[in-house]
């Protein structure tokens, strides 16, 4: 019966180690080469701009001179979360595509995160283009505030902050893929060292002779060099 390193007695790391040394160069080159393949290759993704606007909830129920209540601040967050749920509506989308000449809103990714506490609520938008992105950041904001107070009690959404227009992008990150493709070739490097001494399946030691034939080894002949 052939005998297969690590079919019967696990590893261990030591043994590890010491075959990554005996194949360091492997260890080293794939992992560079990934690297450089997913770093090249990451070159030629489009780049991306994020806009952010920030909006206040006003409704026609509020009245300065009235102190608020628990009541009020949860019916005021119940607000802000239908218009969080309507700034993402198609038909917000659909009117602001309509707006702005664009077939759809495909191309952008939209983000909505608002505080439990405030009726505050952030847009972010990414998209490739940063004209085109700021435009459907402030585009959104205004349509919302229009569909809001058709159909629901809400005053306005006024803006606190309206979306600039990126001067730099945003991503992809790069150098975090370069990374990830590193750690992905190194992972391999070791899976193929691993699988390449499981299938070598010459007799090495003395403890492969043992575990062979079932009985312990003795005595060996030391290697002796030709004078």
């Amino acid at each position: 019966m052939p005998f297969v390193r690590g079919l019967h007695s696990p590893m261990t790391l030591f043994e590890l180690l010491g075959l990554l040394r005996k194949r360091l160069r492997l260890v080293i080159l794939l992992p560079l080469l990934t690297a450089i393949i997913v770093g090249v290759g990451s070159l030629f993704l489009p780049d991306e701009y994020t806009a952010s606007t920030t909006m206040y909830v006003l409704s026609k129920t509020d009245d300065a001179a009235t102190a608020v209540t628990q009541q009020d601040l949860s019916a005021g967050q119940m607000l802000t979360n239908d218009v969080s749920t309507i700034l993402k509506s198609d038909r917000v989308k659909n009117d602001v595509a309509d707006q702005l000449g664009l077939d759809d809103l495909k191309d952008f990714d939209l983000s909505i995160t608002s505080s439990t506490t405030t009726r505050v609520i952030t847009l972010t938008v990414v998209g490739h283009d940063p004209q085109q992105t700021a435009s459907v950041a402030n585009a959104l904001v205004a349509d919302t505030s229009e569909v809001a107070s058709e159909v629901m009690q809400i005053e306005s959404v006024n803006v606190i902050d309206q979306a600039t227009v990126p001067l730099n992008p945003s991503g992809p990150r790069r150098a975090l893929y370069a990374a990830v493709g590193m750690m992905a070739g190194l992972f391999a490097a070791v899976c193929l060292v691993v699988v390449e001494d499981m299938l070598d399946t010459r007799v090495r030691s003395g403890s492969d002779v043992e575990e062979i034939v079932g009985v312990p080894v003795i005595g060996h002949f030391p290697q002796v060099e030709r004078g």
